[in-house]
């Protein structure tokens, strides 16, 4: 495939691959989760995660990526022709995301301009909730488009399918070249503010204090696993693809180790943020740490906002910083996703990169507009909880039980890889994929379904109310299914006669 884009740099790629697994979640969820599972003993199963599920799991899709050459989808197509609805199903789950995290980035951009006056005044919560997503309908209506939600969201559209009618070298990579270096540099910033603040140490005690007994219960484990899996963009079908683009000679191993530990690097720098900042509001509310945690979306645009108000000087620019570096994050984030479907619309219809992209990138913008109505943030809630809890591990679970039990392809993985990496693969990443990672999700799937199947589904942070039973479950699974229906009515169409021939060339 000697057509086939490719990085101009490994260090391109790297950024990139970093680039996706550096998203909104960094920022908003590790804080919370380490916190309330054992706070500086998390590190010691969320290590434990990261070598045993996170880091051989990128292996894995990186390998498939290279050695097959092809999106998510025509890269299973390749390995088994069976198997070619796995990575519809990522693919579609990626585009669903795409549609509503647009809208979460609009929102960082909305705040990052709030912050110079302080827009959303005292009370913060009343001004995101009414004044700013005007959230006065009941669920499953959608009202009217919201102006100020709407603008922004325009704008995060315009940068995403600009920089990916660019391609992947002078697009993704240039791109990415800039977004995360700045984004390093303005977090490093705000780390360094938070920790120089009154009751900021305080606030990192409370985060670093290790609860050892924690480490004996499961459900930390199982939230280790969670992080890890949900934070290394892992089966999304964007590492698959990102890695499509290498040349031949390739570190994918280093590669992975490269990526895994840069993630998780950025994760413990936004803990320190966050809980330096956390320790400087409980110190001027005169409570303690614990009673002003907070994850998700409240802590960026209730709780921060709330925090930037008590800053002794600069809140303004403060405030500015922070929600550039969730544009940032999330703009990578977005990028990385909507090449999912890009690549994957591309080779299998025959279509031209722009003519991907507009299909693709505009029917996801058009979609993202639900998401900017009055109502929008319910819809929001209903898919993100659905795809996250029951999509993205759910992918995850069957891929690795596909590949290592039904396939037995990973001693042909193992092969490749240490075929061009410095780091050899050796029994424990076949221990790790064919064991240790389908047994942990495999508990995760179960304890969601059996918690969450049957009840209402209220969210970690508790932001969202008023929801009914209705609306949770059949909105939800209707978004849920439309992911798996959708990707087994893909592989009916036939491929493009041009990838066809890339398939016989190379595979024989």
């Amino acid at each position: 495939m000697e057509n086939r884009a490719q990085w101009g740099t490994r260090a391109g790629f790297i950024l990139a691959a970093v680039g996706s697994a550096i998203g909104l979640g960094n920022i908003w969820r590790f804080p919370a989760v380490a916190y309330e599972n054992g706070g500086g003993a998390f590190f010691i199963p969320y290590l434990f995660a990261l070598l045993t599920a996170g880091i051989p799991l990128l292996v894995m899709e990186f390998t498939i990526g290279h050695k097959f050459k092809g999106s998510a989808p025509l890269s299973f197509f390749r390995m088994n022709k069976k198997t070619e609805w796995l990575g519809w199903w990522a693919v579609l789950v990626s585009f669903v995301i795409s549609t509503y995290y647009a809208v979460i980035i609009a929102w960082a951009i909305s705040y990052s301009i709030f912050s110079f006056n302080l827009s959303w005044g005292d009370d913060t919560e009343g001004f995101l909730f009414n004044n700013y997503l005007q959230l006065s309908v009941d669920p499953g209506q959608t009202g009217s488009l919201v102006p100020g939600v709407l603008i922004p969201l325009l704008i995060v559209w315009v940068i995403t399918l600009g920089v990916l009618f660019k391609g992947v070298k002078k697009g993704i990579e240039v791109a990415n070249k800039i977004f995360i270096p700045t984004l390093v540099v303005l977090f490093l910033i705000i780390v360094i503010r938070a920790i120089t603040l009154p009751g900021a140490a305080e606030g990192l005690q409370t985060f670093f204090a290790p609860n050892f007994e924690a480490i004996t219960d499961s459900s930390v484990w199982v939230a280790a696993y969670g992080q890890i899996f949900f934070s290394l963009s892992i089966a999304f079908a964007i590492m698959i693809t990102y890695s499509s683009y290498l040349p031949k000679k390739s570190d994918l191993t280093n590669n992975a180790f490269i990526a895994g530990f840069g993630n998780s690097s950025f994760e413990l720098l936004a803990g320190i943020g966050v809980f330096g900042a956390l320790g400087f509001m409980a110190s001027q509310s005169n409570v303690p740490v614990s009673e002003v945690v907070s994850g998700g979306v409240g802590l960026a645009f209730v709780v921060f906002p709330q925090i930037i108000n008590e800053f002794p000087a600069l809140n303004g620019l403060f405030g500015f910083l922070f929600f550039a570096s969730l544009v940032l994050a999330g703009l990578s984030s977005l990028i990385s996703i909507s090449e999912t479907y890009v690549a994957g619309f591309s080779e299998k219809f025959g279509l031209s990169r722009k003519a991907a992209v507009g299909f693709g990138g505009g029917l996801a913008a058009i979609i993202s507009l639900l998401f900017a109505t009055q109502g929008g943030l319910f819809f929001l809630d209903a898919a993100d909880y659905f795809i996250n809890q029951f999509g993205v591990a759910f992918i995850g679970l069957v891929e690795v039980v596909v590949i290592a039990w039904f396939l037995h392809n990973l001693s042909d993985f193992q092969a490749h890889a240490n075929g061009i990496s410095d780091i050899r693969l050796g029994g424990w990443w076949k221990i790790c994929l064919g064991v240790i990672t389908p047994i942990v999700l495999g508990f995760m799937m179960f304890d969601l379904f059996k918690t969450n199947l049957l009840k209402q589904f209220d969210t970690e942070t508790g932001n969202y109310e008023g929801y009914t039973d209705g609306f949770i479950l059949y909105g939800g699974w209707f978004v849920a299914a439309f992911a798996i229906i959708v990707g087994f009515l893909m592989t009916l169409k036939r491929w493009d006669a041009k990838a066809v021939d890339e398939v016989k060339k190379e595979v024989g």
